[in-house]
This record gives structure tokens, sequence and C-alpha cells, in this order.
């Protein structure tokens, strides 16, 4: 075993043990996938925690701006054109 944590050289001897070693620990990897998934939802998860419905209505309001903007900024582009002329 190699000191350190550090991982045997690939293709030897040491590294093909290893992988034979290894296990998983839930079984499956679809039963791996839902169990850090269901990480996101507990109470020890870090981060700001932010209700669906709170990120929806951002989003929404997120668009509505964009789109607000974009009309903005032709109507203005409208008159610039007008008053040249």
């Amino acid at each position: 075993m190699v000191a350190n944590g550090a991982n045997p050289p690939r293709g030897s001897a040491a590294a093909t043990a290893s992988m034979r070693r290894r296990r998983t620990t839930s079984g499956g990897s679809a039963a791996g996938a839902s169990g850090t998934m269901l990480q996101f939802y507990t109470d020890d998860a870090p981060g700001l925690r932010i209700s669906p419905n709170v990120v929806l209505v951002m989003s929404i309001g997120f668009i509505a701006f964009v789109s607000i903007l974009h009309v903005v900024g032709k109507l203005f582009l409208v008159s610039r054109e007008a008053g040249r002329s």
C-alpha cells in the first residue's frame, strides 16, 4: 500500500487489487444518485434555503424585466431615429 493515501501507479498490480476491493455503499448507481439528491432537501444541507415558489417568481420576474428592457430599448431607438430626420 502506498503511504499518505496516494493511489498506486495505474496498471500496477496494487491498482488492480484496490479496484477489486472497491464496493459501492448503496448497492447501485441509481440509489447513490438519489441519496445525494435527497441531501439538497435536508436541514443539514449548507447554503441558502429558498422555496421552489420563490425561485419560480424570481425567474418569471427576471424574464419580464428583460422583456421590458427590450421594449424600452426599441422605443428609444425609434424616437432617436425620428429626431434625426
